[in-house]
């Protein structure tokens, strides 16, 4: 039997803030330049993407404020957990980036963290700020699916 090669993917840390304040038009996948205590404290599950952004500097894309913890069980030649690191990409999809976070309002914000098939991507958006009444609306159409679900639910539980 033949052996299937599907990419696996798993999630290490995901920028949950990204979608609810910016429409993302646009998504990149990078590689990530890291030391090796960095991957390990990464597949302990210690990132964290909270107020990480990225920007195009001298024709490199790096990746800023993007937290992990040092690694537990690493020595004095621990990473620091607020570094600034470099993201690898075709010089193609960086001049596109460059272009784009140039444009007013836009923004490169990083979206996740995960390993694919052993190596640790990034996934990046290319973002829109959003208004206070665009989030509201985010929220009042979530509200209405959840109480449209709901409703729905308990409709078929009479039947």
């Amino acid at each position: 039997m033949a052996k299937q090669n599907k990419p696996t993917e798993k999630i290490i840390c995901q920028n949950k803030l990204a979608r609810r304040n910016y429409f993302i038009e646009d998504t990149y996948e990078a590689g990530i330049v890291l030391a090796g205590t960095e991957v390990k404290a990464l597949r302990e599950g210690r990132g964290n993407m909270k107020d990480s952004y990225a920007q195009v500097k001298n024709g490199e894309v790096f990746v800023y404020d993007l937290h992990i913890s040092p690694y537990s069980h690493g020595n004095r030649s621990n990473h620091s957990a607020l570094r600034i690191r470099k993201l690898l990409l075709h010089k193609q999809e960086i001049k596109k980036l460059y272009g784009k976070s140039n444009e007013k309002g836009l923004t490169l914000v990083p979206l996740r963290l995960y390993f694919k098939n052993g190596k640790v991507k990034v996934e990046i958006g290319v973002g829109k700020g959003k208004k206070l009444y665009d989030k509201r609306d985010d929220i009042r159409q979530r509200d209405d699916m959840r109480y449209a679900e709901r409703d729905m639910s308990s409709r078929n539980r009479g039947l």
